[in-house]
């Protein structure tokens, strides 16, 4: 099985969003005025299409729907570049997330996992690597033992096959539920670890994100944290071996932003750049995505 010039296999969430973002603060029991729309979304498809866009040749994004929503999903992802893998449920519905964006855009999620945690192994074949290069699995599929068993036999098959795993722990709130131990072992054998500050404090119960940084880096060869306007570390081998800085904008929308991050890293790493290298391809398209509404770039919200 060849690698060279080979394919991302993204394996994740698609999802709903309805994005709401409301200047004022949420007035119980009453009105808040918002300007709210009705995009395609998912960490894993949002990761897919930044990654598409970011220069990645080839991606691919496996991931399971309602039948309520299936066609205009993979509109959206064709018209993005992502070549679409989309498993249709006949009993659940595409999952929904409500993104509460505040005049800061600060964002507060409602979520309905719906289809996207019914991923199950039958949905997965090791035959989906032929000609990847790079598999990353998003974090939510973790937290159902569906998409949980999926997740951890699609890591093991792209291990037999050496190609290089990344995981972004996607949620602190899922994973304080799941707990750290669980989520770790599940994802043992990862190449990469891509968690914002939150979840790496969750999965260490360091308080600093440097240490939790440099904790988790003696479990997996690398991992790189988000600071979100403050960056991301690079950390390697127990200790932290860079700082990346964020070019500063002006946010309007702070949904996707992490994606963007994995996008733009994975589609740096499969042209070959270094970790530092792709975190800094990464901060740059992190940057970007606050400065649009949705989580997908600009011009791609849609079908």
């Amino acid at each position: 099985m060849s690698r060279a010039g080979g394919a991302l296999l993204v394996v994740g969430d698609v999802v709903t969003d309805v994005v709401a973002r409301h200047r004022a603060p949420l007035s119980p029991a009453t009105d808040t005025a918002a300007e709210i729309r009705t995009l395609p979304g998912g960490a894993g498809a949002n990761a897919a299409c930044w990654a598409a866009r970011s220069g990645a040749g080839a991606v691919r994004l496996l991931g399971r729907v309602g039948t309520d929503a299936a066609g205009w999903h993979e509109r959206a992802l064709r018209g993005a570049g992502v070549r679409p893998l989309l498993v249709q449920d006949p009993d659940a519905a595409t999952a929904t997330v409500i993104a509460l964006v505040d005049g800061s855009a600060e964002r507060t999620f409602l979520t309905d996992s719906g289809a996207a945690l019914r991923l199950s192994p039958a949905d997965w074949s090791a035959e989906l690597l032929d000609g990847v290069a790079r598999l990353h699995l998003s974090g939510y599929l973790f937290f159902a033992a569906p998409s949980r068993e999926t997740a951890c036999r699609a890591l093991r098959d792209a291990r037999d096959a050496g190609v290089p795993v990344s995981v972004d722990p996607a949620s602190a709130g899922f994973l304080a539920e799941l707990g750290a131990d669980r989520f770790l072992a599940a994802a043992e054998g990862a190449e990469t670890l891509l968690p914002n500050a939150d979840e790496a404090r969750s999965l260490t119960g360091c308080g600093e994100p440097e240490a939790a940084a440099a904790e988790l880096s003696r479990r997996f060869p690398l991992v790189v944290v988000t600071l979100g306007a403050a960056g991301a570390l690079v950390a390697e081998g127990g200790a932290v071996t860079a700082r990346v800085p964020a070019p500063p904008v002006r946010p309007v929308d702070s949904t996707g932003a992490g994606d963007a991050f994995t996008g733009a890293f994975l589609a740096a790493r499969l042209a070959g750049a270094d970790p530092v290298r792709a975190a800094e391809a990464g901060c740059r398209a992190g940057a970007e995505a606050v400065t649009v509404v949705g989580g997908r770039p600009e011009g791609l919200a849609g079908p």
